[in-house]
């Protein structure tokens, strides 16, 4: 009975602890990204250290774990709800991503992960959710602003545009918009210094 689950966790877990920034820093310049700018491995850090071609690598593979998760956890055998399953496999996937097994747990923040989990699960949700953020990062000019306000909103999103039909996946994007957030407080105390680096900003050449 509980095996489908731990399956689950696990591949979604294993998934999610693939280190897409590490993997591209390490092949395209031999650096590792942890070691600049803000020492993050998500596409943001990448984008400001190694440049957009990079940043484009790893957002791609980031995004891919999300969606992968949510795919591959439907295919398990289990007489749980599928959303629940799916839910649960793409939750674990976030996990891994912000506390990678292969890097000590050092990981990044979950905004493209998250991005590719609920593309899968609640695709009209997920493109207001993306709306917004472009708007935000567009007029403030900060990525960190923009995924924390997209964050926020999309359990709204999912909650007004699917209905009670979808409560599972409402309780999963209200609990990975507290992770974003939490997951960017060192980005709030910078925004509230005033150093924050907007987007286009570089940082130390590597």
């Amino acid at each position: 009975m509980f095996i489908t689950p731990v399956a689950v966790i696990i591949t979604g877990y294993l998934l999610g602890s693939i280190p897409g920034g590490y993997i591209i820093g390490k092949g395209i310049r031999k650096v590792d990204v942890r070691n600049y700018g803000s020492g993050n491995i998500g596409t943001t850090n990448v984008l400001r250290v190694l440049g957009k071609k990079a940043a484009l690598f790893v957002f791609l593979i980031d995004v891919g774990k999300g969606v992968a998760s949510v795919w591959i956890s439907g295919l398990f055998p289990s007489h749980i709800d599928l959303s629940i399953i799916r839910a649960i496999g793409g939750f674990s996937c976030i996990i891994g991503h912000n506390w990678p097994v292969f890097l000590k747990f050092r990981g990044g923040k979950g905004v493209a992960t998250s991005a590719g989990v609920f593309l899968l699960l609640t695709p009209l949700p997920f493109l207001f959710s993306l709306l917004t953020m472009v708007i935000t990062v567009g007029v403030t000019r900060y990525v960190s602003v923009g995924s924390m306000v997209s964050a926020a909103l999309l359990p709204f999103y999912i909650w007004i545009l699917m209905g009670k039909g979808a409560f599972n996946y409402t309780i999963l994007g209200i609990v990975v918009a507290v992770i974003i957030v939490l997951r960017h407080h060192s980005n709030l105390k910078r925004l509230f210094s005033g150093r924050e680096h907007k987007l286009g900003e570089k940082v130390q050449e590597v």
